[in-house]
Parts: structure tokens; C-alpha cells; sequence
């Protein structure tokens, strides 16, 4: 299934149905009274949160939604039918945004969770609401509440437990599909990988999810090479593995273009994230160089400095611990928290 992770949508809920004018006409019951029934409510436009699903490709072929409206009121003091609700099944980690691109009106994180981002319009009243002690017989009614209409944005940002980073023809997704069972697109070329890939992760009998985000390049953080889109899909991770190819002309650079554009799109989020760094394809450079790297990199602030080779396997499990002790950690901390937040019963 292709990746998709932004779609533009039109959406519009029903209107409400209008009101009857009516009154009982019957054998022997000469003033009857009034008996309009009111109408019925107009659809809504239901977003709903699913599991099963990490694209938005279905939303690539359909792009209007339109609940249909309320059926007006009938005598007898009879109501019109509401317009049913239109849903929309949408992945965890989904953002809706206003036609602008920047409002954010619902942020899906939990599966199950809701969000009725059209309102139907209600019903317009029958003449029977407006029978008073003064009026009798009145003849009027309501047409009903127009439903809205406008367009959103749908963002997804993957909901992962690791994110891979680094500079493009990094060895980001040779090292995914040497640990999982995801087979992203391999060659010797930067920009091979265009689209965020997810694999499972075993180590230890324990299991987490990494995403391979495509490789990031100065400017990134300004959109270049899509690359606020990309770097938005790391934001929910818990950690964030930077891979530094050890056989590039400047690995301290790459380094440093990485941890800037980290902090220029989000100082206190992506860039306060806890970071691994791994230096990749450690089977192609000296042991000796490695070592002065790894040094290097530690006096420029890295703290995880560890070396790997993906085709050789060298140095894979450790990393994957390293990045499989933080999750725990995080999650552990995230227990707690949600634990004090509890509010207190005696």
C-alpha cells in the first residue's frame, strides 16, 4: 500500500429539515389545532480514530464528504427523520488542520477517540411549537439550520517508539530492513527512500516499532526536500536513532546539519529528544578512525556514540538495546506521570 501522509478534504454537514405547517382535520373536531411536526437534525462528519491503518491514501481517490440533511416535519405532530452521520476512518497520529494549514481542530493520538468536526444543522420547529394561550393556530414555522461547509488538511505524523534520522544514502533503510521485516527501497544514491517506512523491531524477546524517515538536508526545517513534512513524523517518537555514515568526507557536519535542523523546527520538542547515535557502515572504515570519530563526536555534545554495520551485523544488537532501554524508560515515566495525574478518591 502506498504511503500518504497529507490529503486536502472537502467537508459539509446536512441542514436541518424544516418544520411542518399543519392542523388536525378529522370528522367532528372542527378546530383541530395546529400538528406540525418538526424536522429532523442534519448529518454530522464524524472523524474517528482506527487502528490498522498508517496512510491516508484512501483520501487520495475520495475527497468530499457530505452528510445529507434532515427530513422536514409531517402533521400529526409527526418529526422528520435526522440525516445519518458520515464517518471518517482515520489512522492514529492524525492531525486535522484548517483550510490555512497551521489551526489544528483535532490532534486523533488514541484509538477510539472522536471528533465531530462538522456540525449538522438542527431542525427547524413545527407550528405546533408556537400553539400559545394567545395564538391558537399559528402558521408559521422554522426552515431549519443550514450545516457548514468547508476544507481541512489531514496530516499524519507516525506514531512510532524510534525514529531514524540522518543525511541522505545514510544506510537508514538497510538498517530497518536488517531488523525488521520491512523492505524499503536500497540503492547507492541519496534520496532512494521518498516515503516515512514502519518496521517491528525484535531484541530480546521484547518487540518496538522504528520509523525510517527519509534523509534530511540543510534547510530541512523550512520545508526543503519536504523535509518539514518528514521531520513532523518523528515528533511522537520516543527516541530518535541519528545514523552518521563513518565513510562520508565530513561526519562532524552531517552531524551538526542534523542537530540544526532538529532545534530550527522545534527547539523544545524534537531537539530535547533523547538521541543514539550509531556510526554506520563501520565495516568500510578503519578501527582506528572510528575510534577518533566517536571521540570527536562526544567533544561536539553527542553522548551515545556507538559504531554498527548493518550488512555485517557488527554492533546491531547493541544499538537496538540502547534504543529498546529508553523506550522502557518512557514509557515507565509516562505511567508514573499519568499515575499522579489520577485525580484522588478516599
Amino acid at each position: 500500500m502506498k504511503f500518504l501522509d497529507q490529503a486536502k478534504i472537502f467537508v459539509r454537514s446536512g441542514n436541518g429539515g424544516p418544520g411542518s405547517v399543519s392542523f388536525r382535520r378529522e370528522a367532528h373536531v372542527p378546530f383541530g389545532g395546529p400538528d406540525g411536526g418538526d424536522g429532523g437534525r442534519g448529518g454530522n462528519v464524524v472523524a474517528r480514530c482506527v487502528g490498522g491503518l498508517n496512510t491516508l491514501i484512501d483520501y487520495r481517490y475520495q475527497q468530499h464528504f457530505k452528510a445529507p440533511s434532515g427530513r422536514p416535519g409531517a402533521g400529526q405532530n409527526r418529526a422528520g427523520l435526522s440525516g445519518e452521520d458520515i464517518e471518517m476512518r482515520l489512522p492514529v497520529g492524525t492531525q486535522i488542520l484548517a483550510e490555512d494549514g497551521q489551526t489544528i481542530l483535532a490532534d486523533l493520538t488514541k484509538e477510539g477517540q472522536e471528533f465531530i468536526l462538522a456540525q449538522g444543522g438542527m431542525g427547524g420547529k413545527g407550528n405546533a411549537f408556537f400553539k400559545s394561550s394567545t395564538n391558537r393556530a399559528p402558521r408559521k414555522s422554522q426552515p431549519g439550520i443550514k450545516g457548514v461547509e468547508f476544507w481541512v488538511w489531514l496530516r499524519l505524523k507516525l506514531i512510532a517508539d524510534a525514529g531514524l534520522l540522518g543525511m541522505p544514502n545514510a544506510g537508514k533503510s538497510t538498517f530497518l530492513s536488517a531488523v525488521s521485516a520491512a523492505r524499503p527501497k536500497i540503492a547507492d544514491y541519496p534520496f532512494t527512500t521518498l516515503h516515512p517506512n514502519l518496521g517491528v523491531v525484535a531484541i530480546d524477546g521484547h518487540e518496538f516499532v522504528m520509523a525510517d524517515i527519509p534523509g534530511l538536508i540543510r534547510g530541512a526545517s523550512q520545508g526543503a526536500g519536504i523535509g518539514h513534512r518528514f521531520l513532523g513524523h518523528v515528533e511522537r517518537c520516543r527516541v530518535l536513532l541519528h545514523l552518521i555514515d563513518s565513510t562520508a568526507n565530513d561526519p562532524i557536519e552531517a552531524y551538526h546539519t542534523i542537530r540544526d535542523e532538529l532545534a530550527a523546527y522545534d527547539e523544545n520538542g524534537l531537539a530535547q529528544k533523547t538521541e543514539v547515535i550509531a556510526l554506520s557502515k563501520s565495516d568500510s572504515a578503519p578501527a582506528d578512525y572510528l575510534e577518533d570519530l566517536k571521540q570527536a563526536l562526544m567533544a561536539e555534545g553527542a553522548k551515545h556514540v556507538l559504531t554498527m554495520s548493518s550488512v555485517t551485523g557488527d554492533g546491531v544488537k547493541s544499538v537496538l538495546r540502547a534504543l529498546y532501554d529508553v523506550i522502557t524508560k518512557d514509557i515507565a515515566e509516562e505511567l508514573a506521570k499519568d499515575k499522579d495525574d489520577e485525580p484522588w478518591s478516599p
